[in-house]
């Protein structure tokens, strides 16, 4: 799993969940959040892959959501920039030869 917030890398061991008081060693930020949820999706209806889920108005503090499972930090694929995420492989499409 990957902080949203400052990209520090956690390892979760097999059946390790990500409690809702976590925090991220690095930086501080709360670990339980949409964002850094694999059903995150800013394109889906409410912002989440599973359907159902509670609308959620800061994707950045701690949830109770029950669906939440360790997402990369980004939850859509595409990483944003300014937050630590990496765009090479969009800016390689778009390079000029």
């Amino acid at each position: 799993m990957r902080c949203f917030s400052c990209d520090e890398q956690f390892e979760l061991a097999a059946g390790e969940r990500v409690g809702f008081g976590d925090a991220c060693v690095r930086c501080g930020a709360d670990l339980h959040v949409c964002r850094n949820c694999a059903h995150h999706d800013p394109s889906a209806y409410n912002e989440c892959r599973e359907p159902g889920t509670e609308h959620v108005s800061d994707r950045e503090r701690a949830t109770r959501c029950d669906w939440f499972r360790p997402g990369d930090g980004g939850g859509s694929g595409v990483r944003e920039a300014g937050r630590g995420r990496d765009l090479s492989d969009l800016e390689k499409l778009f390079k000029k030869s």
